[in-house]
């Protein structure tokens, strides 16, 4: 408002300018965190989904999903509002670019298939390449074997963080003939099991009171996570094909999901 009252002769009042944006059918949103995208994410993320565009939700079936999270003890990390025009698609200026990391409470690798959640695992401090091979060893290898997947159709998705794709981590998948789904960079919004997360810390949220420590962090996410029906999973994994269209779409930008 500062800035605006230095450019006019007659000052105006916040609430005289969201007047105006409204009357111009303008509304406010939170801005969304995306992950930020070079010209070669979008073409990556473009080229994946012109490559699996004839794929069948029962192609999809043959995945399993994984991926962190952070879970904070006192909430969201906030929010920011930004005025967008009523009916408006998805807007630049509705996107605060993001990059993987940062503290938390707790973090927790997680995966999910057709017929449910997988695993979940704890992480301890900072998931180095050592530690994402003890939890793949100690919890993906188990949800693999319940997934009813035949081992020759399994596909495994993980994203392309540094100890995923790491010697250790690459050798681990070999000595375990794990088919791996040539994910493109920077793009949790093809990643179903991002809304799961999404779904886990809304019920979080409807605890009558706050954790007392990681520990009860811990006990909560496990048990809201072994109640997840299979069908939460599976119309997550159904959207698929339509996650790929938008990013044709938006021409490998980003997207709504």
């Amino acid at each position: 408002m500062k800035h605006i009252n230095t450019l006019i002769p007659n000052p105006v009042s916040p609430q005289t300018v969201r007047n105006v944006l409204k009357r111009h059918s303008f509304k406010a949103v939170t801005k969304k965190k995306k992950p930020l995208l070079t010209a070669k994410h979008r073409q990556k993320r473009l080229a994946f989904a012109l490559k699996h565009r004839e794929w069948t939700v029962e192609d999809w079936k043959r995945v399993i999903w994984s991926d962190e999270t952070k879970i904070n003890r006192l909430g969201s990390d906030g929010k920011q509002w930004v005025w967008k025009q009523v009916g408006e698609g998805l807007i630049e200026r509705e996107i605060q670019g993001t990059v993987k990391f940062g503290g938390g409470n707790i973090m927790v690798w997680g995966c999910m298939g057709w017929d449910g959640v997988g695993q979940l695992a704890e992480v301890e401090g900072r998931m180095n390449a050592d530690q994402y091979v003890d939890i793949l060893e100690s919890n993906l290898l188990p949800s693999m074997e319940e997934s009813e997947i035949p081992p020759e159709d399994l596909i495994f998705q993980q994203d392309n963080d540094p100890k995923h794709t790491s010697n250790k981590a690459r050798i681990w998948m070999e000595d375990n003939d794990i088919t791996l789904l040539d994910w493109p960079p920077q793009s949790p919004d093809l990643n179903p099991i991002e809304h799961l997360w999404g779904h886990i810390k809304v019920e979080l949220c409807k605890f009558p009171t706050q954790a007392k420590g990681v520990w009860e962090i811990w006990n909560r996410v496990a048990e809201v996570w072994g109640k997840i029906e299979p069908e939460v999973c599976q119309r997550l994994i159904e959207s698929m094909p339509r996650r790929l269209e938008a990013v044709i779409k938006a021409k490998g930008g980003h997207t709504k999901y």
